[in-house]
């Protein structure tokens, strides 16, 4: 039996003590707040969606695929694990959340078996430093001096600091001989001197396609939240690991809106709509299509009167306004701050560390969660993540 310690008590600090205290380790769980899964409840606007049906690497930025997806491989596992704790799952597209739509349920459950196992958790505990000698880790905490045979890390990244996530797991991490990929945000929104301020508070079901010096790299579909300054929403976070990592190295990064993009021919839908719809005004033919406010702009933005005719346009209006609608340029200048950002991009090498997540350069010392170089998009893969890389870790101690 060895002595475990796990620092940090988000879910993937307590799924990793649960199943290390399962294979009779003795086992400590330390916290710097006064109470465990505070960032938890944050998920989900509180309805904590903590799984998804598509987990796969298709869903997740990291440095090593391969790895990721050995990990992955362990999803029926763990979430058959949850669902023995009490979680149980109501599904709604591929997401789950539980079936109270509360993320308290999640965080009750969790701190309810950590009770029923004895485990010792040590609550307004920072810990400043550890020292590897001689085959033993020494944790300095201001409280007291732990020594221990196995530590594991899981103080979560620099997302939401006032939640404790302040980035200390890095500085050990580093400290103890590990690369550190640069950490940045990400889920996050978007900033850019190209909006134009009465977009502000327009929401539309849009197709975003991600353009970096030029080229494509990806697009992305769903919500997207217009702001008096740059682009939010499910689509706009879905690429802003991408957006944050190119920003950083000096690229350009250019956004291209469709804001229909169920029409597939959008050119020829106006002219049939045109056709139907006889004597009405361009600002007329697109109305029910976008909102009003939307409509008013990109007209404005086109030069083109609400009042006149489609049929009365140039080929040079026509062309302009159907790029517009279909292809709205936005460059990005920034992204938002930690502050405002649901994870980060960067982390802890997956190259750094084995199969089971323990180190390669110090034996014995382990990684879980967000501190690991592993994003994921909205939808709870980061969530089923953390679950997942606490339920190998523990699984293997």
């Amino acid at each position: 039996m060895a002595k475990v310690v796990v620092i940090g008590a988000g879910p993937s600090g307590i799924i990793a003590s649960l199943k290390a205290k399962e294979k009779g380790h003795e086992v400590i769980l330390l916290e710097r707040n006064d109470k465990c899964g505070k960032k938890l409840l944050l998920t989900g606007n509180g309805k904590c969606n903590y799984w998804n049906s598509a987990i796969g690497i298709d869903n997740y930025y990291t440095d090593n695929y391969e790895l990721l997806n050995n990990l992955l491989k362990n999803k029926d596992k763990v979430i058959n694990y949850l669902e023995s704790l009490g979680i149980t799952p109501k599904i709604i597209d591929n997401y789950y959340y539980p079936l109270s739509e509360t993320t308290q349920s999640i965080k009750e459950l969790l701190q309810l078996e950590l009770i029923r196992k004895n485990i010792k958790v040590l609550y307004n505990t920072y810990v400043s430093n550890i020292e590897y000698k001689n085959n033993y880790f020494y944790i300095e905490t201001n409280n007291e001096l732990i020594k221990c045979d196995k530590v594991v890390l899981s103080t979560g990244s620099k997302a939401y600091p006032n939640t404790g996530s302040d980035g200390i797991g890095y500085i050990l991490s580093s400290n103890l001989g590990h690369k550190i990929n640069k950490v940045l945000p990400s889920l996050t929104s978007l900033y850019s001197r190209d909006i134009n301020k009465s977009f502000s508070g327009i929401r539309v079901d849009a197709k975003l396609s991600l353009y970096v010096n030029d080229t494509f790299i990806k697009e992305s579909i769903g919500n997207l939240q217009l702001t008096n300054y740059g682009l939010s929403g499910i689509c706009t976070f879905n690429l802003s690991s991408i957006v944050s990592k190119s920003l950083d190295k000096k690229k350009n990064v250019l956004i291209k809106i469709n804001f229909l993009p169920s029409i597939d021919n959008l050119f020829k839908f106006i002219e049939d709509r045109n056709k139907r719809l006889k004597d009405f005004t361009i600002s007329e033919i697109l109305e029910s299509l976008l909102n009003y406010k939307l409509i008013n702009i990109i007209l404005d933005k086109a030069k083109i009167k609400k009042e006149d005719k489609w049929h009365n346009l140039s080929n040079y209006q026509k062309e302009l306004l159907i790029n517009y609608l279909s292809s709205y340029e936005v460059k990005i200048d920034k992204t938002n701050d930690f502050n405002n950002s649901q994870c980060c991009t960067g982390g802890i090498s997956l190259n750094d560390v084995s199969n089971n997540l323990e180190s390669k350069i110090i034996p014995n010392l382990y990684f879980t969660g967000e501190i690991l170089d592993v994003d994921g998009i909205c939808g709870g893969f980061n969530l089923a993540f953390a679950f997942i890389s606490g339920f190998v870790v523990g699984s293997n101690l």
